[in-house]
């Protein structure tokens, strides 16, 4: 059997040139990987040089750089062999589509996770209240932001619950104000108890003197007159000079003879029987 020599032309062309897609293909893949590396680890050094971004947030942003990249080298790579990569990139649109409604879910609280690293409402030690519950933050990431509490019980919060709803941060700023109340008798001389709270204020070393503690009458109430002490403190020793505040102030108060009221009920007993043995027998 003889093979027409006019074939081999035909397959040398053919070998030639698929060994000339095979290079360029594995030429676009290299040069892509390479670019997909060095594109990602920019993102990072750049992401990290922000204040507002931390390290879970930058291998983040450098994740989708180097993957989203990497995709495209794949579809450059199938076109060069001849792959309708048309339908290749719908498909791939389609199953993400249905993976984004299936973890639409996960997908809000990694959402969420991206806009809490980014405007920082809150920061790992602060004292916080989100989503209803109250705790100290020890760790914040993509997905869950971890508290503690006082009592040293952990709780989880998804971040689309901390990013959905009223966030207070008690320990954003340096100082914060302290108030308490307290309740003196009706016969008491107010100017007396103003000036004995005061001075319980400022005799607190930790009591800040700038704004200087002040005192009001707040309410004149049922069985008492109501007085308002404020006074500002630093915020890392916020409730412990609280607490010390109402244990001196309490016996300033009793020192100086300014009596703390409490609500008191007068019980009156009418005995109707023995009144009406007392008219049977005058008749």
């Amino acid at each position: 059997m003889q093979i027409d020599p006019t074939i081999w032309p035909v397959f040398w062309r053919a070998l030639v040139g698929g060994a000339i897609n095979v290079l360029i293909a594995a030429a676009i893949l290299v040069f892509g990987m390479w670019v997909a590396v060095w594109a990602s680890n920019t993102m990072r050094k750049l992401s990290r040089q922000h204040p507002r971004v931390d390290d879970t947030l930058a291998a983040f942003f450098a994740w989708i750089v180097r993957y989203g990249l990497m995709a495209f080298v794949i579809v450059a790579v199938l076109n060069r062999f001849g792959v309708a990569t048309t339908s290749i990139v719908a498909v791939l649109g389609a199953s993400a589509l249905a993976i984004g409604l299936a973890l639409q879910g996960t997908l809000s609280n990694v959402a969420a996770g991206v806009m809490l690293m980014l405007f920082r409402p809150y920061r790992l030690g602060d004292y916080v209240e989100l989503a209803g519950k109250s705790g100290t933050v020890v760790d914040v990431n993509l997905f869950t932001t971890d508290l503690t509490t006082l009592d040293n019980v952990k709780i989880v919060l998804p971040n689309s619950l901390c990013w959905g709803a009223a966030m207070i941060n008690y320990t954003a700023h340096p100082r914060r104000r302290i108030d308490l109340d307290f309740a003196v008798a009706y016969d008491t001389n107010l100017d007396k108890a103003i000036d004995v709270l005061k001075e319980a204020m400022r005799a607190e070393k930790r009591v800040l003197l700038e704004p200087p503690p002040v005192v009001y009458v707040k309410q004149l109430g049922d069985y008492a007159v109501l007085l308002t002490a404020r006074a500002w403190a630093p915020t890392r020793d916020y409730l412990s000079i609280r607490f010390a505040l109402i244990k001196a102030s309490k016996e300033a108060l009793d020192a100086n003879g300014i009596v703390i009221p409490f609500p008191t009920n007068t019980n009156y007993e009418v005995r109707i029987a023995a009144a009406s043995e007392t008219s049977r027998l005058a008749g």
